[in-house]
């Protein structure tokens, strides 16, 4: 199993499911409608967002698209340097690569976001996103997570190494 690959191949599935929701929302909704899905809580909310997250840099597209860019780039580069991922620092490197790509393809096409996920919780109307911005989201937690349990790992590994040495000393 190549793990470089892998990263590749989440990056095109999250990619993939991203573009082909947001062509069908595209194709069979009016911007600014909604439908119910579970009234009160969920609903598909097309919108177009022309800034980053929450609406930041609102208007500045070419902007956010070279920002965009250059993440791809350096994700990339330490993709092709680095030796070692775990399973989970493939998969979340993958699903970052997916989203950045989701919505980089969405500015540089419409100049803006198709947003459509909007949830409702205890009266509050959160920002409305879409599965790219999952993909970013979800993977730099899990690529977090996988940060704090890779440095676990190495510690106790160097514990393990030091109570050998220490048990060798003592023979």
């Amino acid at each position: 199993m190549n793990k470089k690959q892998d990263i590749y191949k989440i990056t095109a599935i999250v990619l993939m499911l991203d573009q082909f929701i947001k062509i069908i929302i595209n194709h069979n909704m009016k911007l600014n409608t909604h439908i119910d899905i579970i009234p009160n809580f969920f609903s598909i909310f097309y919108v177009r967002n022309t800034g980053a997250a929450f609406s930041i840099l609102e208007d500045n597209t070419i902007f956010l698209v070279i920002i965009s860019a250059v993440f791809v780039v350096l994700i990339d580069r330490y993709i092709k340097k680095e030796e070692k991922f775990s399973k989970l620092g493939v998969i979340s490197l993958g699903m970052i690569m997916g989203g950045i790509f989701g919505n980089l393809i969405d500015r540089i096409i419409h100049h803006s976001v198709i947003d459509y996920l909007s949830f409702t919780v205890l009266e509050y109307n959160f920002p409305i996103f879409n599965l790219a911005d999952i993909g970013i989201t979800v993977g730099v937690a899990l690529y977090i997570l996988s940060l704090i349990l890779e440095r676990n790992t190495q510690d106790d590994d160097t514990k393990n190494i030091r109570g050998i040495n220490n048990r060798s000393k003592h023979r």
